[in-house]
């Protein structure tokens, strides 16, 4: 072999090797990746809170209306100088609605609940009171929290309020003389309430001559108003407890055959 071929062929080995070791080296290890920063909320999207921090607040309840209505109401014309009372129950009846009672007085200054037993509420919130066959026979609405209104041609316009609701009768709309009178019949008694202390929490009364030995065995001695109704107290410490039927009629409670009224004879 020349020196040229010589020369040739040792060139072609070295290149050979040379491959040889690159195919087995091990591969250079990736680059380390870079950190991607969390991808940021849209402009109008706000960030999820952490899990604990998702509270729901519950939304108030809406007002019972039905509830709402049970137990003491004052009915009244609009000048309020007629004025019975209704009590709102829940015991169901027969023909339809809820138990209503009503005062004895009522027909006697409202003859349209002469024929009333019971109460209802339609799908709109007005209240109904109905007869004994369901039909209504007053209907009013809620004109404010604790008040309703109504109308009939025949009475003119109700008013129908809650007991606390009702105006309070002062001692100085009470003042003046007044007449004790056994239902229908003539005055047995005619006596002052008067706007002067008789005592810590009553005020005086005097009885004038000629009055039956009812009162006089009796003997009232002081007045008070406690809850909206008027009571007449003994020096014994008796009371007798009067419920108004009107501006100028209160009525001793409970009820009885023979009424015992006390009719006013003069103005305040």
């Amino acid at each position: 072999m020349n020196r040229g071929v010589f020369i040739v062929v040792a060139l072609a080995a070295t290149l050979c090797g040379g491959a040889s070791f690159a195919q087995g080296a091990p591969p250079a290890p990736p680059p380390p990746a870079t950190p991607t920063a969390p991808a940021a909320p849209a402009d109008n999207q706000a960030p999820n809170p952490p899990a604990e921090e998702q509270v729901t607040t519950p939304q108030n309840a809406p007002a019972d209306p039905f509830h709402g209505m049970i137990g003491a109401w004052e009915f009244s014309n609009a000048d309020h100088d007629k004025v019975c009372h209704l009590n709102f129950r829940t015991d169901a009846v027969a023909s339809g609605g809820y138990r209503l009672d009503i005062d004895k007085n009522c027909p006697n200054l409202f003859p349209s609940t002469k024929d009333i037993v019971a109460w209802a509420m339609d799908n709109y919130g007005s209240l109904k009171l109905l007869d004994a066959h369901g039909n209504s026979v007053v209907d009013l609405t809620e004109v404010e929290n604790g008040m309703y209104d109504g109308f009939t041609p025949e009475e003119g316009r109700y008013i129908l309020q809650t007991a606390a609701a009702a105006p309070t009768i002062s001692a100085g709309d009470i003042a003046g003389d007044w007449a004790i009178a056994r239902g229908a019949g003539k005055p047995i008694c005619v006596l002052t309430l008067a706007n002067s202390p008789a005592s810590a929490d009553a005020l005086a009364v005097k009885i004038k001559p000629g009055c039956d030995t009812m009162v006089t065995r009796f003997n009232p001695a002081a007045w008070r108003m406690e809850q909206g109704d008027l009571v007449l107290l003994s020096q014994r410490g008796e009371s007798w407890q009067f419920e108004q039927n009107d501006a100028n009629t209160w009525q001793r409670v409970p009820e009885s055959a023979d009424p015992i009224l006390l009719v006013r004879q003069t103005a305040p």
